[in-house]
């Protein structure tokens, strides 16, 4: 069972990914990280130096290969869905869930964050509308589950999503460490 975590830059992919995997004794993998160690910099500056066609090309390599891996819980970079070939790969090799936020919720996380290209300009959330307005098509055709990230803790988000995958069959019933005991 592989399942991908699609979504915005702050959305919580990396976050919840991690957590989640802990939930579901399941290995985590961050896609940027797998990137980086592929690249042997930085995605920022791999990005300022050989541009986002370069970046996205690396990318595609690594979802594809994460793909292939039987289990595990993957967060996927940002922009990872522009391209077709990655959201066939998602959809069909692992079971995706968009963690959704608006905007304005995004930018409250983020406006301190200096590590991500894409939003080191001048008005970050008008780049947030934009991006959201691009990508969440993109999103929500690779989806299996749409879960909102906006307000809820860290913990219920991920309860919600262990419940989503015991529905669907992609997981089976798990105990949560956090539940009172009768």
């Amino acid at each position: 069972m592989a399942v991908a975590l699609v979504g915005l830059p702050g959305a919580g992919k990396s976050a919840i990914g991690r957590r989640l995997g802990q939930r579901l004794q399941l290995p985590f993998v961050d896609s940027d990280h797998e990137i980086e160690s592929r690249i042997g910099c930085s995605i920022r500056d791999f990005f300022e130096r050989e541009g986002e066609a370069a970046f996205r090309d690396v990318e595609q390599a690594v979802i594809a290969d994460l793909a292939h891996t039987e289990q595990g819980i993957v967060a996927t970079g940002g922009g990872a869905v522009l391209r077709e070939a990655n959201r066939q790969c998602l959809h069909t090799g692992f079971h995706v869930i968009y963690l959704r936020a608006t905007p304005e919720d995004l930018f409250r996380r983020l406006r301190h964050d200096v590590k991500r290209p894409l939003l080191q300009v001048a008005d970050p959330l008008a780049r947030l509308h934009d991006l959201h307005a691009a990508r969440d098509p993109f999103y929500r055709e690779v989806a299996h589950d749409i879960v909102d990230t906006g307000r809820p803790s860290l913990a219920m988000i991920v309860n919600i999503i262990v419940m989503q995958l015991e529905l669907a069959g992609v997981v089976a019933p798990v105990d949560d460490p956090d539940a009172p005991r009768a």
